[in-house]
């Protein structure tokens, strides 16, 4: 009989794709709407950060069950169910939305690098880009995944900054526990920004492409192969999905209350990126924190912009019958690393024809508002066909909590053209 593992060792071991997704979700952009929504309207938004993650959660997930299950990635198991123009305007939607939020998140890196050193940050934006372009295409899988998951701890900076100012917790908890609908336009945008910040179509790609990546990874080269999963694989998942989702909502309250606490109180309420955010930071939380919250702005962006690329290139190679895999060497899957390169070009492109980030954020949003629910419908159709899923379809409240987000979506959807 084997013998069981430890409980702290099954915790680490189980850990991989899901706590990569949830990192890469408070990617440079993000950072600055949860930044600027903390700087407007205070503590007013702790909130959503109790609504979002279970909704997260199941979301992730159920694209995770689904590439455990299948041994497909999303958008292969999409076409088996919807026509392919579709699945086309889709994967090229995707690919727009996710190269202007590589633009925007360069932008992010290259401003905090240029402020801590007095260079133009143009050249850091080529440079960082070749750096994540090269890295990606030249490391196998394993050892992406595992530069990704040591990235991911840049996003305690975050944690440790709001500690640092001792907020008064009684407070905080009541802001947290207590929702408060927003009564201006600024507040509902805001609240539709944080929505679609945090459950956006491109984790939705790159959890089901991570799961296939992992299984062929360990051997299970062929379809076959990889069909179905054990109890013993899907708990291992949904440990690793919640954590990291946890672990990105986390960061999301600790930077709204960090700039609640210092850039609010103190009139300073228009911030427009996370680099400002970070400068503005140094006088009312000292040096040691300013910089903290820098070092995570490298950190999650080196970690966010590969999977940005990567989810469009999975989607695009799925739709089009392409080969594909981070485990394949460049000259063994062209198209799939050239949509990597096309994304990450395009995000540079942008930045040197100086492209308000915020606008590259605004469009973004627009995008995947209206292409996150419409996918997540998608993912309920083909998470609850017993036939697609092999006999294991996602659970009833799974099913149901997905059909609320796409609900909630669709919402903020209608919100982004009301406001």
């Amino acid at each position: 009989m084997a013998k069981a593992k430890h409980p702290v060792r099954r915790f680490f071991a189980a850990l991989g794709p899901g706590v990569i997704t949830g990192a890469a979700d408070d990617d440079p952009s993000g950072i600055a709407t949860y930044s600027i929504a903390g700087a407007q309207f205070g503590t007013a938004f702790l909130w959503t950060a109790l609504l979002t993650w279970p909704l997260m959660a199941v979301v992730q997930m159920t694209c995770a069950r689904i590439g455990m299950v299948t041994g497909k990635g999303l958008a292969r198991v999409l076409r088996d169910r919807f026509p392919r123009w579709l699945l086309i305007l889709v994967a090229l939607s995707l690919l727009a939305a996710n190269s202007l939020n590589v633009a925007a998140d360069l932008a992010g890196m290259a401003d905090a690098a240029g402020m801590l050193t007095g260079i133009s940050s143009h050249y850091y934006v080529s440079l960082f880009a070749v750096l994540i372009v090269t890295a990606t295409i030249a490391l196998p899988y394993r050892r992406i995944a595992t530069v990704l998951k040591w990235l991911a701890l840049a996003l305690c900076a975050y944690v440790i900054t709001a500690l640092l100012l001792r907020p008064e917790w009684g407070k905080v908890l009541h802001d947290t526990l207590t929702p408060s609908l927003p009564r201006t336009k600024d507040g509902w945008s805001t609240l539709v920004a944080l929505l679609g910040t945090t459950i956006s179509p491109y984790l939705f790609f790159w959890q089901t492409a991570e799961e296939v990546e992992e299984e062929k990874a360990l051997g299970r080269t062929t379809l076959a192969r990889r069909e179905g999963a054990t109890r013993e694989e899907i708990l291992d998942r949904k440990l690793d999905v919640s954590f990291g989702a946890f672990s990105s909502i986390l960061v999301m309250f600790f930077v709204m209350l960090t700039t609640a606490l210092t850039l609010h109180i103190h009139g300073l309420t228009h911030i427009q990126t996370s680099a400002e955010a970070a400068s503005a930071l140094r006088p009312f939380a000292g040096d040691f924190a300013a910089a903290l919250y820098t070092i995570g702005i490298f950190g999650v962006g080196f970690l966010a912009i590969p999977t940005l690329a990567g989810s469009s290139a999975y989607a695009i190679a799925d739709t089009f019958h392409w080969r594909q895999g981070l485990d394949r060497k460049l000259w063994q899957a062209r198209g799939f690393y050239s949509i990597i390169i096309l994304s990450t070009v395009a995000g540079v492109v942008l930045d040197f024809f100086k492209v308000n980030a915020i606008r590259l954020l605004f469009w973004s949003a627009i995008i995947n508002g209206l292409l996150a629910p419409f996918l997540l419908v998608g993912i309920l159709i083909v998470a609850m066909d017993s036939a697609i899923m092999l006999g294991q379809p996602s659970s009833k409240p799974a099913q149901v909590l997905v059909g609320l987000t796409a609900l909630l979506m669709f919402a903020a959807a209608v919100g982004m053209f009301v406001f």
